[in-house]
């Protein structure tokens, strides 16, 4: 090979490492199951495909969960509770046969891509530390027998009491007490390129030092900043200035490399009379708040551009978690589909978001004595199948009935004009009558899924028209289930909420398209220029 060729070549090389082409932010749900009323797995994993969500936490490895995602293309990363590490550490053949049951009968057709191995073992009743890194290093082992070390990472979630301070961020340092076990767990992710994993709640940073900590600091509504003293970086948000703690942490310790990873962030819609911040509003505006922060991709002040992963914390309420109100409260949806809040996952609505104005919340009824809520498409009645209705229960009383009915007709945006006097649905003038009408013209818009005809229990399905006279009673056209309008201005066919979007609406992605042009353009000359003198 010629000198000019050798030179050609390395131009073009260098070009290509020159370029950074990134990969985009990603965010995630976490799916916990510690509540005895949840939908199945198989609707969940429905209702999260049609959220379009390509990201997914659970804390078990659940074959029932497993198989429901099956051919989804969801990433899943599984979990490995606190009381299996005991027996995952003492003996391998415990991980052998346990990755032999619960994982390789679904891998690949279900997409585990990691494991997180204990669950903020720091903070567990019993210290489980010291069993911690010996598991991991027997299930990498088992993964490595089976051929899936590099395909599926190993790490273990922490919580940021993991970190002696935390403030200013500069300044973050991990505890000496948990160093024994952090150095070689450190190690082994450095080894097998795997994320440090933890969980950022800026809610209880702001809950515990509300004399401390402005709301608007914790929710991403700050019109000022936090100057780190050190360093002079300025911080308009909490969860930035906790993620840089953690990235100064690891440098503190010579782990500059490793990548961060959270996986769990949110904020309660509901606490004990003291957390007075659990709210509605306040949970609609962090979740909001986060989704649009990391799919704009701006890194932090102490680390600009850089990738940050969230699994937002979390799908459902889980009424059997321990402990005070909120700790069944951080969903977005309840059990039975209908939204907590109205959450756009894609992170692209203009409408804006703020806290409440105070930190008790305002809301408005709505069709599942929620209030504010949406509900989102699990499956469909619209669909193809039997077709069906949603009318008002017979057996609800009155008041039940038109408070329902008003929420429909008002928040619920149905067109209620039809039951208004001198048209085809005003006779016969009762609220039954009525609410039949608007609660179904709201189901079939809704994509007429039997959650969408909730309404509190007020309502139910039927197979047969209730249509009558002039009185013409919607039905859903057939449709492949995706690309409904949901309730709560939610809307069907949702962009994926993993960047690059599908449309290059965030600066980031269009900075990215930009340097794959600029690619093309310089490195496809230059590599013919290499042909030309081979």
């Amino acid at each position: 090979m010629s000198e000019r060729l050798k030179l050609v070549l390395w131009i073009c090389v260098s070009i290509l490492a020159f370029l950074d082409f990134g990969v985009a932010s990603k965010i995630g749900i976490c799916y916990g199951r510690n509540a005895d009323n949840l939908p199945s797995p198989s609707k969940v994993s429905e209702l999260i495909q049609h959220l379009n969500i390509k990201f997914v936490r659970i804390y078990d490895a659940n074959i029932d969960v497993l198989k429901a995602f099956a051919n989804t293309g969801i990433e899943l990363m599984i979990g490995v509770p606190n009381g299996d590490l005991l027996a995952f550490s003492q003996f391998q053949s415990n991980v052998d046969t346990w990755l032999h049951n619960n994982i390789l009968p679904y891998y690949p057709t279900t997409k585990i891509t990691s494991i997180s191995v204990g669950l903020e073992v720091t903070e567990a009743p019993d210290n489980a530390t010291g069993l911690l890194l010996p598991a991991m290093r027997n299930i990498h082992t088992a993964l490595k027998k089976s051929g899936l070390d590099k395909k599926i990472k190993i790490s273990s979630s922490h919580s940021l009491a993991v970190l002696s301070r935390s403030f200013p961020p500069s300044s973050a340092s991990f505890s000496k007490k948990h160093l024994a076990f952090l150095k070689p767990m450190l190690e082994f992710l450095v080894e097998n390129e795997s994320p440090f994993m933890i969980d950022l709640y800026p809610y209880y940073a702001y809950r515990d030092s509300a004399e401390k900590v402005q709301l608007e600091y914790a929710l991403f509504e700050s019109s000022t900043q936090v100057v780190d003293p050190a360093t002079g970086l300025l911080y308009s948000n909490m969860f930035d200035a906790q993620l840089d703690a953690i990235y100064f942490a690891l440098t503190a310790m010579n782990f500059k490399s490793i990548k961060v990873m959270v996986t769990e962030s949110g904020w309660p819609s509901k606490g004990s009379p003291k957390e007075t911040a659990a709210t509605p509003d306040n949970a609609l505006a962090y979740n909001t708040n986060l989704i649009r922060h990391v799919i704009g991709d701006p890194g932090t002040p102490a680390k600009p551009g850089e990738e940050i992963d969230v699994y937002l914390f979390s799908l459902f309420n889980e009424n059997r978690k321990p402990g005070i109100e909120s700790e069944r409260n951080w969903g977005m949806f309840y059990a039975n589909g209908t939204s907590v809040y109205a959450l756009d996952f894609t992170g692209e609505s203009s409408v804006p978001v703020s806290p409440s104005n105070s930190t008790t919340g305002t809301t408005s009824p709505g069709p599942s004595s929620s209030p504010g809520n949406s509900t989102v498409t699990i499956g469909g009645g619209g669909g193809g199948g039997t077709k069906k209705w949603c009318v008002a229960s017979s057996q609800a009383s009155v008041t039940e009935l038109q408070s329902a009915l008003d929420w429909a007709c008002g928040p619920g945006n149905v067109d209620c004009s039809a039951v208004q006097p001198n048209q085809p649905c005003f006779e016969p003038d009762t609220v039954l009558s009525h609410a039949s009408y608007a609660f179904n013209t709201y189901y079939q818009q809704s994509g007429a899924s039997s959650l969408d005809c909730s309404f509190g229990g007020v309502s139910v399905e039927v197979d047969k028209d209730p249509s009558y006279g002039n009185c013409l009673y919607m039905i859903a056209p057939s449709t492949d289930g995706m690309n409904r309008t949901m309730a709560g201005n939610i809307t069907g066919n949702i962009t994926a909420i993993d960047s690059p979007m599908a449309s290059p609406s965030t600066s980031s992605e269009g900075f990215r398209q930009m340097v794959v042009s600029i690619a093309v353009s310089v490195l496809l000359p230059c590599f013919v220029v290499s042909l030309s003198l081979w």
